[in-house]
């Protein structure tokens, strides 16, 4: 079975026994909901290095009647993805995906006496079904359960699908909390135990936003959610996501069960300054991952979506208190290539998705594409050497700081190739970001991947130069290196630096000594 595997510090997918990257691209929402439509596009995904494809399972194409199930949608999936020798990603749209229950089924859509809505606090019906009622959460776990039957079934050998996104973007809009009916009964009781029993278990580990609301009343561990948090929208937010969590837990406890792969939840990140509400509140977000962690217990991994800035902060986030980094969505844009490198390098990753994949008009050269080349060639130095804390990223924009980092026996600085005044690229207004990632093989040997970067380094050793016995340019087959350019020259400044320039992907083999 695919599954997770903690190793020191390192967290990794293994799939038929061995670490698996997920070298991934998430559909559009509606790309999947056609067989017909879906054909052209796997040739393009092929052509550009994935490894995995990311997507949707709809609730209500998969059960549009009550308790009838079609699997035709998953059966195509699961046969397309084998003949393309390429892994899946489910995504389960059931009861919301990015905050709403757009495909929840119709005979649960038009029924909203069965399976109610929340209210905001005007009591106005929003089409987000409620999980403050246990009808909603058999419906939807009814369903997801049978998805994990049936993947058991058909996919208990090959292992096609690696791991399952629960619902999708999950948040509570144009209010922090619901106010229906339930969700007002609920507000007013105790704070259940288990949170109160990770409160203190946890004292000491809390994420610090977290735990400065609960310390501003005083840490108690006992009371209702306005005593124990303070009355204030991050009470109901926290509220919300405890309801949110739980129900999520439900699910994933129910499916695991049946069939237990791997399983995860997504964000969509707030931004600074913005109310809860006025973003979609309650989800996996990190300044209530806590609240996720206790409440969710079956969810392996709690997942950003990215279409905020500053890639690092969120990462840094993201993989506190040993989450592993999980990015099933990413903006398609200027510079994913280089993220890519610098996530798998810099944080132990587990997965890269550009979201709509399929939608760019330069699929068969886009820069991820080229990355996911390199990447691929080197994931079996990743599975090797990730745990043993032998792997570094960088990701470089034009107004990065030089980054300086320790690795065998040198300190290396990474910078934008840019910065060397003769690049062919210095002067552009505008500078796509470089990125790469290092990995030390040997105290004095090192291999290079990215785009866009150039590195120095040092001895730690007081004292001494560093100086490059020799830099070559090749490829790995299989995991056979072959050299191709040695790069001696001018490409590394006669032995000055080792340099990628920006536009170009490579892997560079690097032996250093010391003088």
């Amino acid at each position: 079975m695919p599954h997770l595997a903690k190793t020191g510090t390192s967290t990794q997918l293994i799939v038929d026994g061995k670490p698996y990257f997920v070298l991934g691209g998430e559909l559009g929402n509606s790309t999947a909901s056609s067989t017909a439509y879906m054909q052209p596009v796997w040739p393009k995904l092929k052509a550009m290095h994935l490894n995995t494809v990311i997507a949707p399972v709809y609730w209500e194409l998969m059960e549009p009647q009550e308790g009838k199930f079609d699997f035709a949608l998953v059966d195509d999936l699961l046969r397309d993805a084998r003949k393309h020798q390429m892994k899946l990603v489910l995504l389960w749209f059931g009861a919301w995906k990015n905050s709403m229950s757009c495909y929840a089924p119709a005979w649960v859509k038009t029924d909203t006496k069965r399976f109610p809505r929340v209210e905001d606090d005007q009591g106005v019906l929003q089409e987000i079904m409620t999980p403050f009622d246990s009808r909603n959460l058999e419906v939807d776990k009814k369903a997801f359960v049978k998805l994990m039957q049936h993947l058991k079934e058909v996919d208990g050998q090959q292992h096609t699908v690696v791991t399952v996104q629960v619902e999708n973007e999950i948040g509570m809009l144009p209010t922090a909390r619901s106010y229906d009916s339930h969700a007002n009964a609920a507000f007013k009781q105790p704070v259940p135990a288990p949170l109160l029993a990770y409160l203190q278990r946890e004292r000491k580990n809390l994420k610090p936003e977290f735990a400065s609301v609960w310390q501003k009343q005083g840490a108690k561990t006992k009371g209702n959610w306005e005593e124990v948090f303070g009355k204030s929208l991050a009470t109901d937010e926290i509220f919300m996501a405890w309801h949110y969590a739980t129900f999520t837990n439900a699910l994933a406890v129910a499916g695991k069960a049946a069939y237990p792969l791997p399983m995860y939840v997504n964000a969509a990140l707030n931004r600074p300054g913005v109310a809860p509400g006025k973003y979609p509140s309650a989800g996996p977000l990190p300044h209530i991952m806590d609240v996720w962690l206790a409440g969710a217990p079956a969810i392996d991994i709690l997942a950003p979506d990215f279409y905020n800035p500053d890639f690092k902060h969120w990462c840094d986030l993201y993989t506190r208190g040993g989450n592993p980094l999980f990015i099933p969505e990413h903006r398609f844009e200027d510079g994913v290539a280089a993220k890519a490198f610098f996530a798998f390098g810099n944080y132990n990753c587990l997965s890269f998705s550009p979201f709509a994949i399929e939608g760019s008009d330069t699929l068969s050269g886009a820069p991820i594409g080229k990355a996911y080349e390199l990447l691929q060639q080197v994931s079996f130095l990743l599975a090797k050497h990730q745990p043993l804390n032998q792997v570094r990223g960088f990701l470089q924009e034009k107004d990065s700081a030089a980054h300086t980092t320790t690795l065998g026996d040198y300190r290396f600085t990474a910078k934008h190739e840019y910065t060397l005044g003769w690049s062919l690229g210095a002067k552009k207004p505008t500078w796509s970001p470089g990125g790469g990632l290092l990995i030390a093989v040997a105290p004095d040997e090192f291999y290079v991947v990215g785009t866009g970067i150039v590195l120095t380094c040092e001895p730690t050793a007081k004292g001494k130069r560093a100086g490059y016995v020799s830099v070559d340019e090749g490829y790995f087959e299989g995991e056979k290196w072959v050299a191709g350019r040695r790069m001696n020259g001018d490409q590394d400044h006669q032995g000055r630096h080792v340099r990628i320039p920006g536009e170009e992907y490579s892997i560079q083999r690097v032996k250093l000594y010391t003088y």
